[in-house]
């Protein structure tokens, strides 16, 4: 190749590079530098920001762009900063909700009862009282409703929110207002950090949707459940006396539920009660009362009486027309009617035509007739 078409490539090459909208031909000759400096790739820099290498590291395998570390360096402080300001709101926030130590639950709402509501409701029924009781608007720190999302349809509220207070005293008058009337309903108002009358979670016994009996459901049972390691597992609540398992026809093993049968109902209490028993094999499992068929009570049908028997039906007055009572009493006799349903044109109908019609046979019905014959 001699000079000349050499400098006519280099001049192609270029043109080429110049114009983004021209493609590349895979004559073009690129001339890349293994000497020049490389810049941090995505990958680096997640590993810098792990931890896993350092940037002297890299440079010494790589022989890093100094410009790029330096905008990597500019990077990693501005998240710092932000980091940081984000943790002074967190605490900003932290030492508002510590403010917020007076609060009210209410409950019982109205699906349509909006804040402004529960704001001027306490404001008209705490004007009558003493300055130290009344609540004002400023006094109202937040009110906290939480919403139903219903896809897009009206916005409606929970049936609960809470409500902040500055002091004790106006926390304590709002208490007092509990089953006054709001918008149709009785509203129950308690302190927020009182928790009686709320179902404990832990108490499977009065969680049970079944009433007690000496049947014991366990469900969430893993598949490899046999009946003895339900019997070892239960044995000590109280004497067993079968193991009933819902297993599959073609492989034998537990579909995930069964139950247990006790002697009494005390063992399947017992059961309930221990929290060492919620767990098979390291698997949390779901237990309840099940239901006693033994028990179970079957209504039976009301017997009719013997004058009831003999007389099924009572007879209209109009039936008794003898006067004297010593004359026989003629029992009424149904006449069943024979019309037939008509058509419009008082014909009878095709149906009811049809089905009086007598059937033709299909068995091989020998010929009748003479037979004729042509010369």
């Amino acid at each position: 190749m001699t000079q000349e078409t050499k400098a006519a490539n280099k001049e192609q090459v270029q043109q080429a590079l110049q114009d983004p909208t021209k493609k590349r031909k895979a004559e073009d000759e690129i001339e890349i530098d293994l000497e020049k400096p490389v810049p941090l790739s995505k990958k680096q820099k997640r590993l810098l920001r792990r931890g896993k290498v350092t940037i002297e590291e890299l440079d010494a395998k790589y022989n890093l762009d100094p410009s790029s570390v330096e905008e990597y360096k500019r990077e990693s402080n501005e998240v710092a900063q932000e980091s940081t300001g984000l943790g002074e709101e967190e605490e900003k926030t932290d030492s508002k909700k510590k403010e917020k130590g007076y609060g009210v639950w209410i409950g019982n709402l109205s699906f349509d009862t909006s804040k402004e509501d529960i704001s001027r409701f306490l404001v008209a029924k705490t004007r009558e009282l003493e300055e130290s009781d009344q609540i004002s608007e400023n006094a109202i720190l937040r009110v906290h409703m939480p919403l139903a999302q219903n896809d897009g349809k009206k916005i409606k509220n929970k049936g609960f929110c809470y409500v902040d207070f500055k002091t004790v005293e106006q926390m304590e008058s709002a208490v007092s207002l509990s089953e006054s009337q709001l918008n149709g309903r009785n509203l129950l108002i308690k302190n927020s950090k009182n928790f009686e009358g709320r179902p404990d979670k832990d108490d499977l016994v009065a969680n049970s949707k079944n009433p007690p009996s000496r049947i014991l459901f366990i469900g969430n049972l893993s598949f490899d459940t046999s009946d003895d390691l339900l019997r070892k597992h239960f044995q000590h609540c109280g004497q067993i006396i079968k193991v009933r398992m819902a297993t599959f026809q073609d492989s034998g093993k537990c579909k995930g539920f069964a139950f247990i049968d006790f002697k009494n109902e005390q063992g399947a209490t017992n059961a309930l009660r221990d929290k060492s028993c919620r767990k098979i094999a390291g698997r949390s499992i779901r237990m309840e009362y099940g239901e006693d068929r033994s028990k179970r009570q079957v209504k039976k049908k009301p017997q009719l009486s013997s004058s009831s028997a003999e007389k099924p039906f009572d007879l209209p007055n109009q039936i008794h027309t003898n006067s004297s009572p010593n004359s026989e009493q003629k029992e009424p006799t149904r006449k069943h009617s024979t019309k037939k349903p008509m058509n419009s044109d008082h014909r009878p109908k095709s149906s009811v035509a049809l089905a009086s019609a007598q059937r033709a046979s299909s068995a091989i019905v020998p010929p009748q007739g003479k037979k004729v014959t042509f010369d």
